[in-house]
């Protein structure tokens, strides 16, 4: 890699562009759509769901920030895997997180053209499908300054939408704002007269933590970003300081508001309890609000997910764990070829998408959340890995170390676990278990068919030179 400008990635994003791509990425669907499953599993007490998964993701993100801020590399944890972990786990976690995103965009590119057709049904949907995935990525091959201010703003409006709802629905509660006389009363009461604040028992609540940890998977950005972002060890650590708090308060408020003002058994299924709220306020227009709201998070949600997908993929061609094209990098300092493969990807899916029914979303949030927690696991098993090297001297120097070390990333694994454990115990995510349990023995194939054979190589090229300057025998007959 010559200079910055020809082969490397450009340092172009600021800390706000970092904390609200961390939000654009995390507040999606899984807050707009998803959120109403985990209700359904376990009633009120999703709310200790949320929290239970908000506290591991902040270890998670400590562990991560620990790792990014004492080494900012373009690969993040799929690089710190390699190092701490081997080769084989580097490869496993990029190739998963990458199969991540290509779900998780799956998902967005085909509800992007759902919400499009609200407005222009007459219109066929492969038409807004196949315009969103051009356009996010023309942005995408552009300056990473572009891409950052384009995220900023797109989460900027989803964030806003969040509050003023939030604010709607306490403004509901308090002063009966939109409520016609006769109507059920609303309040905290409704968190436990329904069938009490934990209806399905332990099992529900546990039930739900499929789809609440999909709701936070994306978070993990901060760290990839690390490579590109101006000042890594300032920025980084503000970064995931604020933005799991941002994310837990975000997700429990909203939810809190939405069961105090409706009967949990009634969220979802009368319509977006975002168009409830907006109604119940006496705005007319709330269906046309919400549209613009999901339509923000789709293609907010989408532009980091290719983001992130590309910057892993860029790591690991340099570590020879992908085709060495995606390790080409344009004038922008922009990996180009890795945004080219995730748009032909999502532009194949689209197709896969058509066939499937909307009842799929769980199995769809579930196979997500196999990879998401896969990708966690690894990232704490690798800052245990990487914090058993070091001396005290070195633990000492670190400019941020994960607090509570070692209890507290161990209570994280050990609910990572719980999760697996999760979705191969109840039937409806069972299939997800399934399918990354076939995604990863792919994965070991590959690797021993073509990823192992080419480092030995490789290797066996480099150290072939010096073996020839030192070599000094004389040939006799």
């Amino acid at each position: 890699m010559s200079s910055p400008s020809a082969g490397s990635l450009h340092r172009g994003l600021s800390a706000r562009h970092i904390r609200f791509m961390a939000l654009g990425s995390a507040i999606g669907t899984g807050l707009f759509y998803g959120s109403a499953k985990a209700i359904q599993q376990a009633g009120p007490s999703v709310l200790i769901a949320y929290l239970l998964a908000g506290a591991a993701v902040y270890m998670v993100m400590r562990a991560l920030g620990e790792m990014a801020v004492h080494n900012p590399v373009p690969g993040s944890f799929g690089q710190y895997a390699s190092d701490y972990l081997g080769p084989f786990a580097g490869f496993v976690t990029g190739w998963t997180y990458t199969f991540e995103m290509v779900i998780v965009c799956l998902a967005d590119v085909t509800a992007f053209g759902i919400y499009m057709g609200f407005w222009f049904p007459e219109v066929p949907r492969w038409i807004w499908v196949l315009s969103i995935v051009c356009f996010i990525g023309a942005l995408n091959l552009c300056s990473v300054k572009v891409f950052g201010e384009m995220e900023f703003w797109l989460s900027l409006l989803k964030v806003a939408a969040i509050i003023a709802m939030i604010g709607g629905g306490l403004g509901i509660m308090v002063f009966g704002f939109g409520m016609a006389a006769g109507q059920a009363p609303t309040g905290v009461q409704n968190l436990w007269v329904h069938g009490g604040f934990m209806p399905h028992g332990v099992s529900g609540l546990i039930a739900s933590l499929a789809v609440v940890v999909f709701a936070f998977g994306g978070i993990e950005i901060i760290g990839i970003s690390a490579g590109e972002a101006k000042d890594p060890a300032r920025v980084i650590p503000r970064a995931i300081n604020a933005v799991p708090l941002r994310i837990l308060l975000f997700y429990v408020l909203t939810l809190f508001v939405l069961m105090s003002i409706f009967p949990w058994p009634q969220i979802g299924s009368q319509g977006s309890p975002f168009v409830q709220i907006f109604s119940g306020l006496g705005i007319s227009s709330a269906a046309t609000i919400l549209n613009i709201v999901v339509i923000s998070a789709a293609v907010s949600a989408i532009n980091s997910d290719i983001f992130g997908a590309g910057r892993m993929l860029y790591g690991m061609a340099h570590q020879g764990q992908a085709p060495a094209g995606f390790g080409r990098v344009s004038r922008h300092g922009v990996p180009w070829m890795t945004v080219v493969v995730m748009a032909v990807a999502l532009l194949a899916g689209v197709v896969l998408n058509y066939l499937i029914p909307e009842d799929v979303f769980l199995l769809i949030a579930s196979i997500a959340t196999f990879a998401t927690v896969w990708v966690w696991l690894m990232i704490l098993l690798s800052q245990f890995a990487a914090r058993r090297r070091m001396s005290p001297q070195q633990v000492a120097a670190l400019k941020f170390p994960v607090p509570l070390w070692p209890a507290a990333p161990l209570a994280a694994i050990a609910f990572m676990l719980l999760v697996l454990g999760v979705l191969g115990y109840f039937p409806h995510t069972r299939a997800a278990l399934v399918v990354g349990g076939l995604w990863i023995v792919l994965l070991g194939a590959a690797y021993l068919l073509w990823v192992r054979p080419a480092a030995a190589r490789a290797q066996s090229e480099a150290m072939r030179p010096a073996a020839n300057a030192n070599h000094t025998s004389v040939y006799r007959p």
